[in-house]
């Protein structure tokens, strides 16, 4: 189950009104949203809402809203937020973040300007490796307020579900501290979090020579134990050149459904990963996908896993290229957006910021972008019945911006004002 606060029991009926536009993406159709759909957002002009106890109410005009009996004889009981034509959407969805570090990486900072690669960065024990040792000598606590350090920057740019990942500990006991660090974080933030096993991130330099000898450690004691303690709801594994192989990957996935886990992974960012193999294991989310042919695009767009792409990584790695955003979504692949926080490859917390990546640099249009940062990511994490859309019945997730057309998100980069996370109201607008 997702991790959450109780804040959501305590949060008092909220009445939103005067909405210049409120982006609803509502839809007859369930799941993801591809080809055209992907554009569809279900506007309503001069719209009004209605939240109590976490959820969304009822949805409409402001006109009607203020006739209703009703709301005319509780309005003294109600929060009243007057929008004054502000844009209203759903709260973005982050679902591929790695938040459990324990400071940023400004030596391989300096040397990527200086001309140095990633993987060779990663060869002179930059890179991953380097947030591993911190981590592993971090106390849980520590670990933990850095994670809520990192929810409260990101529900200030709109967010108000993440996907947490492990995986800078690569040892059964940092591992089980990360992943109760995400826990720990979760229950003091209003939002939701999704937690997600990544021991599989790389081969840690005590297996160094011996990376089946650490997917047995993975399969044999870390998920099984971590199954067990409900401390995670998937299993992700970063599957590339350098870190570990399909076969490997098949393993881990294998072992993780075995134990009631979803899977997902890091497939394609820095060489092709063939994903038919992957693909047998209906994971919820392929992450990355810089590097696929016209195959593995045409086999994402026939199944139910969602193409996660991060822009965010291309542009701070400078990479030159961005994954194929356009031939996913014409292909009828359904897409989804994530910032990929994390201290090595993308430092951001900003959805909107990613959103205008994904606009200037795939090509996306603002509609597709706001649809793939919201309620497809929403099924990249299978939370759609509750997440990803304005629905009455939905948890009470919105996003408030100071802007006057949903296209201006992505144009301005960030001017949220407000983001309501199950119902509890906080103060945007410090993230860019």
């Amino acid at each position: 189950m997702p991790h959450s606060s109780a804040a959501r029991e305590l949060a008092g009926p909220i009445f939103l009104f005067n909405i210049g536009q409120l982006l609803t993406l509502c839809s007859p159709h369930p799941g993801p949203r591809r080809g055209r759909a992907l554009s569809e957002l279900g506007i309503i002009k001069d719209a009004a809402m209605l939240c109590a106890a976490g959820k969304i109410v009822a949805v409409g005009k402001t006109k009607d809203a203020l006739r209703d009996p009703w709301l005319r004889k509780h309005r003294k009981t109600i929060t009243e937020i007057d929008c004054a034509g502000k844009v209203v959407l759903p709260g973005f969805v982050d679902s591929h973040t790695h938040p459990v570090f324990v400071s940023p990486r400004l030596v391989d900072f300096e040397k990527r300007i200086a001309g140095a690669t990633y993987e060779q960065i990663a060869a002179a024990g930059g890179g991953i490796r380097s947030s591993v040792d911190a981590v592993r000598k971090a106390g849980m606590r520590q670990l933990a307020e850095r994670v809520l350090s990192a929810l409260t920057e990101m529900a200030a740019c709109g967010t108000t579900t993440v996907e947490a990942k492990s995986g800078y500990g690569l040892t059964l006991s940092s591992e089980l501290h990360s992943l109760q660090a995400i826990r720990e974080a979760a229950s003091r933030w209003p939002g939701t979090v999704v937690g997600t096993f990544l021991g599989a991130h790389i081969v840690p330099k005590e297996f160094a020579g011996r990376s089946e000898k650490y997917v047995e450690l993975v399969c044999t004691k870390m998920i099984p134990l971590i199954a067990k303690k409900r401390l995670a709801r998937f299993v992700d594994v970063y599957c590339d050149r350098g870190a570990f192989s399909s076969e490997q990957t098949e393993a881990i996935f294998q072992c993780a459904v075995s134990h009631g886990l979803g899977v997902r992974a890091h497939a394609g960012q820095l060489s092709r990963t063939p994903l038919s193999p992957l693909l047998r294991y209906r994971p919820a989310s392929l992450d990355h996908v810089d590097h696929v042919s016209k195959d593995d695009i045409a086999q994402l767009a026939r199944s139910s896993t969602i193409a996660t792409l991060v822009p965010g990584a291309n542009y701070f790695l400078d990479t030159g290229a961005y994954p194929p955003a356009r031939e996913l979504i014409a292909a009828g692949a359904a897409v989804a957006l994530a910032t990929d926080y994390n201290p090595g490859s993308s430092p951001t917390c900003s959805m909107p910021f990613v959103l205008s990546l994904a606009c200037t640099h795939m090509k996306v249009s603002p509609a597709e972008a706001i649809v793939a940062a919201t309620i497809n990511a929403a099924c990249a994490l299978r939370l759609e019945q509750a997440k990803g859309s304005i629905v009455p019945g939905k948890d009470a997730d919105l996003a408030v911006f100071d802007v006057s057309d949903y296209r201006e998100i992505p144009y301005w980069v960030n001017r949220g004002v407000l983001t309501i996370l199950n119902g509890v109201v906080e103060p945007a607008g410090r993230g860019h």
